[in-house]
């Protein structure tokens, strides 16, 4: 997949666009739903699938104290892209000023003199131009103009909602990661560095794998069954999955506040994995996080956790 730095960086000329614009943070179901039509549309018009996008967050630079949590890295959403088909990102540098670009100017200086399309798709919800100004009668009317047509994607619903961000953001707050499953079209992950916690797992027979997270959304705190997967290469290879039972929180048993974490227990692994990037996935939620009354009771219920674990992960 071509990476492109903004629109002033393309040197070669695209092939034959096929273009959706949006922020796709998550690369859900619902995002899926457009990729996939461009990906089929390109191919049928023998050019390339292209994704324009902005990094960072449009909020994050004009309404910083309402900007959302983000699901992806933008390392993420670019492979979730790269997964869907897509031949060409341009991830745009979104600036104050490039924010004050008027949307008829958007449409005509950025989309049609520089990426040049010959169809365009974007979702139902899609804003453009300064002040979002820009709306889709705009974007219809004025697309044919310049010699792209417009086609809008009508919103995906699963459980009787429609999927977006904001939703997947609230039922991962919830813990409910299995609804999470059915919106994203596959496990919520989170990446990050095994860092050196207090060693406390080692001591109840439990050790686990402290995530300094590169994310910004983790689930709601609570025990949950998933998979880790090593990034850098290193022994075990890069790879290498490992079931685990994680648990998200503050480890209220053993404190009465702390910074929520994420450390997961690996099945059947007694290796070192400090300094080693890794990939956490939620696949079932097994139990809130609590505080039990002893270091007993805690191990006890540990032990219980993994043999849950193990149920769940082998049906999967």
């Amino acid at each position: 997949m071509r990476f492109v730095a903004g629109v002033a960086a393309i040197e070669e000329p695209l092939v034959r666009p096929v273009l959706t614009v949006g922020n796709f943070d998550g690369v859900h179901v619902g995002h899926r739903a457009i990729l996939d039509t461009v990906v089929a549309r390109a191919r049928a018009l023998e050019g390339e699938a292209v994704v324009y996008t902005f990094d960072p967050h449009p909020r994050r630079v004009l309404h910083p104290e309402r900007a959302p949590k983000l699901l992806t890295t933008l390392e993420q959403r670019l492979e979730l892209l790269e997964a869907a088909g897509v031949d060409a990102v341009i991830v745009e540098p979104f600036t104050r000023e490039f924010a004050r670009t008027p949307a008829e100017a958007f449409i005509r200086d950025v989309i049609h003199a520089r990426i040049r399309p010959l169809e365009v798709y974007v979702g139902y919800d899609f804003h453009f131009g300064r002040d979002r100004e820009g709306s889709m009668r705009l974007l219809v009317e004025l697309g044919p103009r310049l010699g792209f047509s417009v086609t809008i994607i009508s919103e995906v619903v699963v459980d009787e909602g429609d999927v977006n961000s904001t939703r997947i953001r609230q039922v991962l707050a919830e813990g409910r990661v299995e609804e999470a499953i059915a919106m994203l079209g596959r496990p919520y992950t989170i990446r990050g560095r095994v860092v050196s916690g207090d060693r406390r797992g080692r001591t109840i027979g439990f050790p686990t794998a402290n995530l300094d997270s590169e994310n910004e959304v983790l689930p709601g705190a609570g025990v949950y069954a998933g998979r880790l997967r090593l990034l850098d290469d290193g022994d075990p290879a890069r790879g290498a999955v490992f079931a685990a039972v994680t648990n998200v929180g503050t480890r209220p048993t053993f404190r009465e506040r702390g910074l929520v974490l994420a450390e997961a227990h690996l099945l059947d692994f007694a290796g070192d994995l400090y300094g080693r990037r890794v990939e956490l996935s939620f696949l079932s939620c097994l139990r809130p996080e609590r505080r039990f009354p002893s270091v007993g009771a805690l191990r006890a219920q540990i032990r219980a956790d993994v043999e849950e674990a193990r149920k769940r992960l082998g049906a999967l």
